[in-house]
């Protein structure tokens, strides 16, 4: 099995996360685009959202992650018996996790489901893969809330359509991967062609942010409904 190198140096994020709520047990946050959720091997990569929040809350710990260019709501556990029940809502499916995404082009559905299995391949790191033999399977729903023209920074202009995401399980890139498998990739996707239809080179950032997020608080038993606006 090949080895896997990971050589991304992440630039510095001057960007601070925002801490929505909190109480003894859990905090729920923003997370900046452009910032690791958790710090990488190389020490470059030292910054991540984890060292920044372990430090103003000693013992915190990650119960799922971003992707570096995605923004958005986080759930962090203060102890390591909530980060367990969290964990076990997770896998249990019972979290429910909708996200804004610009793509590329006007689809032509107003909504619509992606069914197609995801697999690692070393040899393609850091991509991910549609694989029917080898994949986990991976389910994405998607509606539409608008068709128009994003403006960038020099004045042009490309189609996006605005949409909802909802992924019914949890592979890596799902969003991404998924959203290029239906010829609309996110807007400002660099793995997975978001930076290849003319006028999108020049994207600021991935076009994704994580907007909602809905679980059972796991010592109050309360329903937790998380919603946080896209920036884009």
């Amino acid at each position: 099995m090949s080895s896997i190198i990971d050589t991304f140096i992440a630039p510095p994020c001057h960007d601070q996360i925002e801490i929505l709520w909190q109480d003894a047990h859990l905090v729920l946050i923003n997370k900046p685009t452009g910032l690791l959720s958790l710090s990488g091997k190389n020490p470059q990569n030292l910054d991540s959202v984890h060292h920044r929040l372990v430090q103003l809350f000693p013992g915190c710990t990650l119960v799922h992650r971003l992707d570096f260019g995605t923004s958005g709501l986080m759930v962090v556990a203060r102890s390591k018996a909530i980060n367990a029940a969290l964990c076990h809502q997770f896998s249990q499916r019972t979290v429910t996790k909708v996200y804004s995404a610009l793509l590329c082009g006007h689809l032509p559905d107003d909504e619509g489901v992606i069914d197609a299995a995801i697999a690692k391949d070393p040899a393609l790191f850091p991509l991910m893969s549609i694989c029917a033999i080898t994949g986990k399977p991976a389910r994405s729903r998607y509606h539409i809330i608008e068709r128009f023209h994003y403006a960038q920074a020099d004045g042009t202009s490309v189609p996006v359509t605005r949409v909802q995401l909802t992924p019914e399980t949890g592979r890596t890139h799902q969003l991404r991967i998924h959203s290029q498998l239906l010829g609309h990739p996110i807007l400002g996707c660099d793995l997975y062609g978001g930076l290849l239809p003319p006028g999108c080179e020049q994207t600021p950032r991935l076009m994704l942010h994580a907007s909602e997020l809905h679980f059972v608080h796991p010592v109050s038993e309360e329903p937790i409904h998380a919603h946080n606006p896209s920036p884009f």
